[in-house]
């Protein structure tokens, strides 16, 4: 019998206490959850700079939006140290909260532009007993039209340009992006190949992106309370 199942069998439904409490470890922030960081102090050596393949890494350290989180730096003396709650807004100017008006509900449309769907299932996660978005107001909706947030996954394909254009523009205002994993960043280890965009700010405007290959479910909750202008350790 699988762990999990066993595991659930012992302890019944365990929903997160987070944002009340800060997320536990490893359980609900994995080990690669967080961003790799060079320990130091001497400078970062030739041998990790190899061993990236995205190109993540730079003298100034560890670019979030390509990190793929795929452990080869370790070996050139890097280690998984940098914050669970690390989304990033891209551009200079952008609001803070853009839906912090409409109070403690935020409805969901999640569109997938072209992923190997691990994003599409870490954000579908938060339905789930054990994230249970709905406990904080955070429900997921068919209809763009119902929607205050377009939640996009995968590196944009040029067949989905025109579907997700559509998408942002049947969206009542006010709304906002949100971009989950490296790919809709920096195109993740997809970047550079035909029939792709560099990156999803070029389609439509983001608020906020959240790194990771895929990202964990408690980082997609928090960039989703930030959207929604709410305190993170609000119970």
């Amino acid at each position: 019998m699988p762990s999990w199942i066993q595991q659930a069998a012992r302890r019944g439904i365990l929903t997160s206490e987070y944002p009340g409490r800060p997320a536990r470890e490893p359980d609900e922030v994995p080990l690669t959850a967080r961003a790799p960081a060079f320990p130091g102090p001497g400078p970062i050596g030739s041998a990790a700079f190899a061993a990236c393949p995205v190109e993540a890494i730079s003298p100034a350290g560890v670019d979030p939006g390509r990190c793929i989180r795929c452990a080869r730096c370790t070996t050139a003396g890097f280690r998984f140290a940098g914050p669970v709650e690390a989304a990033f807004r891209p551009r200079a100017g952008a609001p803070p909260a853009p839906l912090a008006g409409l109070g403690r509900s935020l409805h969901v449309f999640l569109v997938d532009a072209g992923s190997c769907n691990a994003c599409n299932l870490e954000v579908l996660a938060l339905a789930n007993p054990l994230y249970d978005a709905s406990r904080l107001g955070i429900f997921f909706t068919n209809s763009p039209r119902h929607a205050d947030v377009l939640v996009v996954v995968g590196v944009p394909t040029e067949p989905m340009v025109a579907p997700l254009t559509a998408a942002y523009e049947a969206m009542p205002a006010p709304k906002a992006v949100v971009g989950v994993g490296v790919c809709p960043i920096s195109g993740g280890v997809f970047r550079g190949n035909t029939g792709l965009r560099s990156s999803l700010d070029g389609i439509v405007p983001v608020d906020l992106y959240v790194p990771g290959c895929p990202p964990a479910p408690i980082q997609i909750l928090d960039a989703l309370l930030t959207i929604g202008g709410r305190a993170r350790r609000e119970g």
